[in-house]
């Protein structure tokens, strides 16, 4: 990357901590921060709310106001929490904002099934977890502007992992 203002995607299946995250990267590096589930399409969230996994068709909208936004100016960078569950929705971030660094927060099924269990008042129904994963395609090693973290680690333990992975291999200027 190059000193262009950062652009950060925290990504994952629903439930994994991206919102979570996301809101303490932007706080520790000044970054503004936007939930993807902010700029999905109404018909979108109501599919959602109703247990309707979304489709390709559905999401494209979407990534590419998530890319929009994080290719407008501004003068630190921004951060977005996005499952960019493909690679080619990270692909088509990338088309829309350029260089972008993904964080993505690994995790297993039993794991994240749980905390959803435990959230409150989110549209993401806790049965659509199922199609999250089979949709999602981990980045592979060909992919150099992603941090894989596990979801384990406390928040805090996280944040200071990216922040070093983004320090060494991606943003010298941090």
């Amino acid at each position: 990357m190059n000193n262009s203002p950062l652009r950060l995607i925290v990504m994952g299946v629903s439930g994994c901590g991206k919102s979570t995250m996301a809101a303490a990267l932007g706080e520790r590096l000044g970054l503004d921060m936007v939930d993807g589930d902010d700029l999905h399409l109404p018909e979108s969230v109501a599919k959602m709310r109703a247990g309707i996994a979304l489709q390709d068709a559905d999401r494209l909208p979407w990534l590419d106001r998530i890319g929009q936004y994080l290719a407008q100016a501004h003068p630190q960078g921004r951060v977005v929490a996005c499952s960019a569950l493909k690679r080619v929705y990270r692909d088509r971030i990338r088309e829309q904002a350029g260089d972008v660094c993904f964080v993505f927060l690994e995790g297993d099924f039993d794991l994240i099934a749980q905390r959803m269990r435990q959230r409150v008042g989110h549209y993401m129904q806790p049965g659509l977890l199922d199609s999250q994963f089979r949709t999602l395609e981990k980045p592979l090693a060909d992919e150099a502007d992603v941090i894989t973290l596990p979801i384990t680690e406390t928040v805090q333990d996280m944040v200071s992992q990216a922040l070093q992975a983004l320090h060494s291999r991606l943003h010298p200027a941090l």
